[in-house]
């Protein structure tokens, strides 16, 4: 480490070279503290929107102890020397421990290293720590610079234009704890890299019929923990925010047997490293493993498993590349438009809201919390947790007290026959939203009855012997469904129109349902549209009804996020990531990748968002030979300029409904013919891989949250309500995450309001403009978009010449 004198004497003030005043801003990019996934992405997006706004980028390697040491560690970046970064794991610029900048003469040597360079913007990506100490270093900026005069360090003429310094935060962690912000850049990554390996841990426990207690991060934070727990259905989890009663042991232990009675081979427990009782006392995983071994009680063969470091490992997942990017590309905005009276910002997620909020307030929120767990104030802690995640800790109590509880069952008249039915293609997450729903009806007292293969096999099957296709859920089967892809219960996209209306009106009233769960994409919402408009004719139809999106589209009106989205973007980027390395290693070589997505361009433009394409194709545009030229011309450029010295493959996608002449292949074709063997093109069509095999840890978890809370709406309902189904539009509603809020909207409201009926999508999408960042981050030149179809009487009239 290097200490705070031996840089300082580098060289006097007459002497050093210090950058001249010039009209381009200077923006250093560093990351610090714990390595994340993700990081890599924040600095690409931050050095190419830095360039694209004609301004000088500069990395400082090493974090505070780069800043401190100056001279290499302090680089000025081009745009392709970042080139490839979103696929690479941990932090390319480095992270390292700085004791010297705790201390003021460190923090002296910084602020010369950074005049001396001419940067007076920093963009800091690291946990409440590293931006603690920024805040901290802009706030004694001036003075520093006034010692630095003081002592002949720098003059007066040298440090005038630098009076100001800018700071801007990220926060980049895995454990997810600073207040203020629904994600941190690498949790869902770490989120990830847990599921899988529990995942993989339960076939082993199944095997032999053991259990095994899972360590994980979190010393003052248990959200890896609670979201694993969520998204694997531990038997039992362990917090520092929210410790179990002084009775855990036998609680624990009721839990375990009970589900070992009910048949269960294997028995999961997730702690987090900071685990404590109600009394503050550590619980450690040696003391779970002995008391499940106990030979005088539960004596199961018992393992201990500490994930360690591996939860830091491996590239980012689809979401934190995403989420580095927009906040990297905000960040830079941010410090461009700071004041010297600006308070230091940090940019944060809101539901899916890219935001800015103050640093410190945020970083004392986070230091509230460990102040209440180390008062055992736990119900403060818990207070100071955002809502989801209190959301999912009610959420995981209630899956996993199946059968337990009594006290949480309804009285026999309150309790409610709740049919479950998959409409649609399969999405990632379907069956842990019906393994949560199932388990809150058991829980309550309702009885939950599966519908298999849609409505299809609800109209014609539903009488089939010896296996009905109605018929209640085994908990033991349904149980083990968390972690399972597709659709254990079938689906089919089959409308009620089709199957009958009066035949799925009647088979309603047969079999006595009280409400009605869907769980699909736009044909699940076309389903209830056509269910409630049938309301009129067939009385049995005014019961509660519920749709919660499943589709790898995201095309729902009436949400920003469907279940399996984030599965497919996850198999897509991982995809894609291999087909780039393919397209670097011959150097020169387009791939033209065909995304699904029906008529909506998400996947397309999230995925292009993840991977650094070179440009995305997406139906609300369109496609166009002038476009094709630009972007053919572009590339020309590009290959032109490279010489072989840096990664050169480019991948470029396009929804599979842009255009229904310039197909994926034909493309390919153009480029590759315009290309005159200078260099390749190929097409790629990933198909149905995009539908993902295992879930995403994000997506479970979400089907989780909200699969309970659309129970809970159907339960508001409760039974016999035919008249007030008739009144309240909420009846037939649609859940959804909206701005910041988990909201339920009618589906009358959505199909006067937001549903484009044509192009199978809503009217308003929120992520149209991440578009444009793909764009500035890829280079891609100004083109004309095409113009708008004419339909109709305005095509007949522009093909006869009336209208132009």
């Amino acid at each position: 480490m290097a200490s705070a004198s031996a840089p300082g004497a580098a060289a006097p003030a007459s002497t050093a070279p210090v950058a001249a005043a010039a009209s381009k801003k200077k923006i250093a990019i560093m990351t610090s503290g714990g390595d994340s996934p993700g990081m890599n992405g924040v600095v690409r997006a931050c050095v190419r929107m830095a360039i694209h706004l004609d301004c000088d980028a500069f990395c400082v390697y090493e974090g505070y102890d780069g800043l401190v040491r100056g001279g290499d560690y302090i680089r000025k970046m081009e745009w392709d020397d970042v080139r490839g970064w979103l696929s690479e794991g941990g932090t390319l610029i480095g992270t390292a421990r700085c004791m010297a900048f705790y201390e003021r003469p460190g923090r002296l040597v910084a602020a010369k290293n950074m005049i001396i360079n001419g940067i007076d913007a920093l963009i800091i990506c690291g946990g409440d720590g590293s931006l603690t100490g920024a805040d901290k270093f802009r706030a004694e900026w001036p003075s520093l610079l006034s010692e630095l005069v003081q002592t002949g360090e720098l003059t007066a003429a040298q440090t005038a234009p630098y009076q100001h310094l800018n700071i801007v935060g990220l926060v980049g962690s895995i454990d997810n704890d600073l207040s203020g912000t629904d994600a941190t850049i690498g949790c869902y990554s770490a989120l990830t890299r847990i599921c899988e390996m529990v995942d993989y841990i339960e076939a082993t426990a199944s095997s032999h019929s053991r259990a095994f207690v899972i360590e994980v991060m979190g010393r003052h934070c248990g959200w890896l923990a609670l979201m694993a727990g969520v998204a694997t259905g531990a038997d039992f989890i362990f917090i520092p925010e929210k410790p179990r009663e002084d009775n855990w042991r036998e609680e624990m232990c009721a839990i375990v047997h009970k589900n070992r009675q009910l048949g269960k081979r294997k028995t999961i427990v997730i702690i987090a490293e900071g685990a404590l009782d109600r009394e503050g006392n550590k619980i450690s995983s040696e003391m779970i493993r002995a008391l499940l071994a106990d030979k005088d009680g539960l004596a199961l063969d018992t393992r201990i498993t500490t994930l360690g470091h591996v939860q830091r490992g491996g590239t980012a997942v689809a979401y934190d590349r995403m989420l580095a990017t927009l906040q990297g590309v905000e960040a830079v905005r941010a410090v461009l438009e700071a004041t010297p009276e600006s308070e230091t910002c940090f940019i944060a997620i809101t539901e899916n809201k890219i935001v800015r909020k103050p640093l410190m307030a945020a970083v004392q929120n986070t230091k509230s919390v460990v102040a209440a767990i180390e008062a055992h104030d736990f119900d403060r802690a818990m207070a100071l947790r955002d809502t989801e995640f209190s959301d999912q800790y009610k959420s995981y109590i209630m899956t996993t007290a199946v059968q337990l509880d009594q006290h949480m069952r309804l009285p026999e008249k309150e309790r409610m026959r709740i049919g479950f039915i998959n409409v649609g293609a399969p999405a990632g997450g379907m069956n842990a939203a019906i393994r949560a729903g199932v388990a809150y009806c058991i829980s309550r007292g309702h009885e939950p009855l599966a519908i298999h293969n849609g409505f299809a096999g609800f109209a014609r099957h539903h009488a089939d012997s010896p296996l009905r296709s109605v018929r209640p859920f085994d908990w033991l089967e349904v149980d083990g469904w968390a972690s399972k892809g597709g659709s254990e219960i079938g689906t089919n996209r089959e409308l009620p129109s089709d199957s009958g209306m009066e035949t799925i009106a009647n088979l309603i009233e047969e079999y006595q349902f009280d409400g009605l769960f869907l769980i699909g994409g736009f044909e699940a919402f076309h389903a209830l549209s056509q269910l409630r408009t049938a309301r009129e004719q067939y009385p049995s139809l005014c019961i509660p009804m519920v749709l919660l999106p499943a589709t790898i589209s995201n095309n729902v009106p009436g949400t920003e996020a469907s279940l399996g989205s984030d599965t497919c973007l996850n198999e897509l980027v991982s995809y894609c990531d291999k087909i780039k390395q393919s397209a670097s290693a011959t150097r020169r070589r387009v791939f033209v990748i065909e995304t699904q997505g029906g008529r909506c361009g998400y996947v397309a433009t999230l995925a292009g968002l993840s991977i650094g394409a070179s440009a995305v194709y997406t139906p609300e545009e369109g496609l166009s030979l002038d476009m094709l030229a630009t972007d053919v011309r572009h590339l020309k450029e590009v290959f032109a300029n490279d010489k072989g010295q840096s990664r050169a493959g480019r991948l470029i996608l396009i929804n599979e409904r842009t255009s229904s002449v310039y197909t994926a292949k034909l493309v390919a074709d153009i480029i590759r013919e315009e290309a005159h063997n200078r260099f390749e093109a190929r097409d790629s069509i990933p198909g149905h891989v995009q539908q993902g095999g295992v879930p995403s840890a994000m997506d479970r978890c979400r089907a989780v949250r909200l699969a309970i809370k659309c129970i809970e709406h159907l339960e508001a309902f409760g039974r016999n309500a035919h008249n007030r189904v008739k009144k309240d539009p909420t009846s037939a509603a649609v859940i959804g995450i909206k701005a910041a809020s988990v909201v339920f909207t009618s589906v009358e409201e959505l199909e006067k309001t937001d549903t484009d009926w044509p192009n199978r999508r809503p009217l308003d999408a929120f992520w149209l403009n991440m578009k444009d960042v793909v764009d500035v981050l890829s280079g891609r030149p100004p083109y004309h978009p095409p113009k708008e179809i004419l339909t109709g009487l305005q095509a007949k009239d522009a093909k006869r010449g009336i209208i132009s």
